[in-house]
């Protein structure tokens, strides 16, 4: 999934999932004997299984594991929304290296079954055997280093860290399909970071404006995120001022650590407001924070640090769990809004609700997964969001500015 990320972000393509589970042999789950993926797509090392001289019965019992878990993977990455449709367009299947290449064919006859108009299978690593062997099953084979020895897939990487449920799906989150939708009346600023780097950020500020709400997008995001810019706009029309933010420059993009760097991302955050409470539209409005995905955990931090300075804080399928020290000291009411059916962020916000010592609420969209892509999700987001900020911001203490404090 990192790998596949960085793929989908640069082309900016849709991201999804696709599950193939490696068939363990019977006392070594280690030992690979086959691969099952999605749609029931099987494929056997038929010498491994002749090697172990495995029964029909043990073998049946091995895949039957491997189905299991891959039904569990399918509900918890996918929650019940449908996978992308693959019919007609160019797929990309990425995987973080090939070794043998039986959980690779099996994913690629897996989407060769959805009858792509191209298939291509991409790897940064792959060993020379096992990608000649892959280049009859699809279109192209995109591999940036084939050794004469891989020896693991893991020795070609300098983090080969197991990647986590939670930052799964806060891959799936990210807006690698985002565009700028039209912006309405939107002033570019930079805002200085230190070392002559800025971060820049987008204002809107309609007529009479009563807040202003910070925007601190999820891993990968920008400030061009539609859903963001779509929950921004309804605020703009109940007379809020928005600042849409990229957290980080341009350079720190290209380091994927800073994505999930929580005290960096509330730095920036923290500087942002500063700017806000400085500049000559915007010193007197009361500040509140909207965050999504990791964004929420660093508008968690950053409120800590800011006190009074922070008068509301919305969070959407946030990660408040990653701000986990710094909850106690939030003083601004707290909004967390999580999908029905986003178990693993819900729970984390369960979790996290309970460290909040400031007036908090959960507030579930019934039907909705991690993205609130189902029709009419993100709008009741934009409701609850905005009567929030209405409720905490309305007797708000205005921002002290920088030059008066």
């Amino acid at each position: 999934m990192p790998v596949a990320y960085e793929v989908a972000r640069a082309l900016r393509a849709p991201l999804d999932v696709l599950i193939a589970s490696k068939i363990g042999a019977p006392g070594n789950p280690e030992y690979g004997v086959g691969a099952l993926a999605e749609g029931g797509v099987l494929v056997l090392d038929d010498r491994a299984v002749r090697a172990l001289q495995l029964s029909h019965e043990e073998l049946g019992a091995a895949i039957a594991r491997a189905r299991d878990e891959i039904g569990a993977l399918v509900e918890r990455f996918r929650a019940g929304r449908p996978p992308l449709a693959l019919a007609g367009r160019t797929a990309i299947v990425v995987d973080d290296g090939v070794a043998t290449g039986v959980t690779a064919r099996a994913a690629v006859r897996a989407v060769h079954a959805q009858r792509p108009r191209r298939l291509v299978l991409a790897v940064p690593v792959g060993a020379v055997e096992s990608v000649a062997a892959l280049r009859a099953e699809v279109d192209e084979v995109v591999c940036v280093i084939e050794p004469r020895s891989l020896r693991a897939v893991g020795a070609w990487y300098q983090d080969f860290t197991p990647t986590s449920d939670a930052e799964i799906l806060d891959l799936l989150a990210a807006t690698a399909m985002d565009r700028p939708p039209r912006r309405r009346n939107a002033r570019a600023i930079g805002i200085s970071i230190g070392a002559g780097a800025e971060i820049a950020a987008d204002l809107e500020l309609p007529a009479g404006a009563r807040a202003l709400v910070l925007f601190a997008h999820g891993s990968g995001s920008s400030r061009h995120s539609a859903r963001n810019r779509q929950v921004a706009a309804a605020l703009n029309d109940c007379g809020m001022a928005t600042l849409l933010l990229d957290l980080l420059t341009v350079d720190e993009e290209h380091d994927r650590a800073n994505v999930f760097d929580i005290p960096l991302l509330a730095g920036r955050l923290v500087a942002a407001t500063r700017w806000a409470q400085a500049d000559g539209e915007t010193c007197g409005l009361p500040i509140a924070y909207f965050g999504a995905s990791t964004g929420a955990g660093a508008a968690l931090w950053a409120a800590s640090e800011l006190g009074s300075g922070v008068s509301a804080i919305v969070s959407r399928g946030g990660r408040p769990d990653l701000a986990a020290a710094r909850l106690a000291g939030v003083r601004a009411p707290v909004l967390l809004i999580v999908g029905g059916r986003d178990p693993i962020v819900l729970e984390l916000n369960r979790q996290a609700a309970s460290l909040i010592t400031a007036p908090c609420e959960l507030s579930i969209v019934a039907g909705a997964t991690h993205l609130f892509e189902e029709p009419g999700a993100l709008e009741q987001v934009c409701v609850l969001a905005a009567s929030w900020f209405e409720q905490h911001l309305a007797s708000a203490t205005p921002a002290v500015s920088a030059a008066d404090a």
